[in-house]
């Protein structure tokens, strides 16, 4: 097909207002998602966590992914994608407002179930978005059309960091783990009281947002892309365990969302340690590094016309490689850089690998589509992971290898896997 016929295709036969709606959802998600990714950084100060118990914070997270893929896949498969769309974002909303209640108690476990609702809200609507918008228009542009939808999620992934710096990180008191341990009990609930409302706020304010968004699609007329037939789970995972390319396409997910939570996670505690600043002026770095996936996302969408995409997703997998072997054994400002450079790297895997385990599954696009969302999992298990190997080795570079081997999966996934199944 001529680069021309390409362009022009890109967005034909596509309902645009449709589009621009569910687009509007990868940018919403992308900013939960990053604003989440701070939480680390700032329960470790606010409640002098290690990095494993703040780890639990991505657990949770990825791991209602995982829970609630199939359970999306059933809604979207027995009604439609709009069906999945509208309660997926109720269950964002409802555990965005949960925020509320857990800064009063104080615990630590209540907003680990507020994350836990919303980001079961975000299964959902990841589940029925990522399909849907491979569905509304000609299947060899696909990919290309899910790139540019994807392209909006770390706009909304960079103003979730910006929210966060603003009105969390930067409201954090700056007195150390041992300054508290001296504090009475009455004092340093006064200082975790504040801090833990400044976490708040910006939860709730997002999720006033996401309510108008909610009314928006449903008095919207939204095509429904599909029939949507009927269930058949056994039958339905038989002929997909038969696809190579689906199930390749789940392991390199797996380790491309692990590597992706790891270098996102733990990139504050790095740049804190290396240029010795706080958590407000270390996640201006974690911003530059998401301007990179910004940037690099929209770049890669156009480079897709030109370099196959199996090619493009190895080539930039195994620049990972050796970006994430400076941030191990590099210092100062050479490794912040390296480690900010990671995400231009990431940038394209996500929806590339997704479109790749996608193509061809026809009725079996839905089930399919939310294994692919369950392989989100690898964020929960393989930050944990990190998280063990940093408190183990005392050394958060040394954990950095977690992330490097995940790229080593994927480079032979671009490189290898996905062309001899021919996906």
């Amino acid at each position: 097909m001529s680069t021309a016929n390409n362009k022009s295709k890109l967005l034909d036969q596509t309902p645009i207002l449709a589009f621009v709606l569910v687009t509007s959802l990868f940018l919403m998600w992308g900013l939960a998602n990053n604003m989440t990714d701070t939480l680390l950084a700032a329960f470790k100060k606010i409640m002098s966590k290690s990095d494993a118990e703040t780890s639990w914070i991505q657990f949770v997270f990825y791991g209602s992914y995982f829970l609630l893929a199939i359970p999306a896949a059933i809604i979207t498969k027995k009604y439609s994608y709009k069906s999945g769309i509208l309660i997926g974002l109720g269950l964002f909303v409802a555990g965005a407002l949960l925020f509320y209640p857990a800064s009063k108690t104080m615990v630590y476990g209540h907003f680990l179930a507020a994350l836990f609702i919303l980001a079961g809200g975000l299964s959902i609507l990841e589940t029925a978005a990522n399909p849907y918008i491979v569905a509304m228009g000609p299947e060899e542009t696909g990919t290309q059309r899910l790139n540019l939808a994807q392209s909006f999620n770390p706009i909304g992934s960079i103003l979730g960091v910006e929210l966060s710096r603003r009105f969390i990180l930067s409201k954090l008191n700056q007195a150390s783990a041992d300054e508290r341990a001296q504090l009475s009990a009455e004092q340093l609930q006064e200082i975790q009281a504040a801090e833990l409302s400044a976490v708040m706020g910006p939860y709730v304010g997002v999720a006033l947002v996401l309510l108008l968004i909610w009314l928006a699609i449903a008095v919207t007329r939204m095509p429904k892309a599909a029939d949507s037939g009927s269930l058949d789970f056994g039958g339905t995972f038989k002929r997909l365990l038969k696809k190579p390319n689906w199930v390749w396409g789940v392991i390199a997910q797996f380790f491309y969302v692990g590597a992706q939570i790891c270098v996102w996670s733990y990139t504050i505690r790095y740049v804190m340690q290396e240029l010795s600043l706080d958590e407000a002026n270390a996640s201006q770095y974690y911003s530059y590094a998401l301007y990179a996936f910004l940037i690099s996302r929209f770049v890669c969408t156009f480079l897709m016309r030109y370099i196959d995409a199996k090619n493009l997703l190895g080539m930039l997998a195994a620049a990972a490689i050796g970006l994430t072997a400076i941030v191990m054994f590099g210092s100062g400002y050479l490794a912040v850089y390296a480690l900010v450079s990671i995400s231009a790297c990431m940038s394209l895997m996500f929806p590339t690998i997704y479109a790749l385990g996608v193509a061809g599954l026809g009725e079996d696009t839905k089930i399919g589509g939310s294994g692919l969302i369950m392989a989100i999992l690898g964020g929960a298990i393989l930050t944990q992971v990190m998280g063990f190997v940093s408190d183990a080795s005392g050394s958060i570079k040394i954990a950095y290898l977690v992330p490097l081997l995940c790229f080593g999966v994927i480079t032979y996934y671009g490189f290898v896997a996905s062309k001899r199944v021919g996906a």
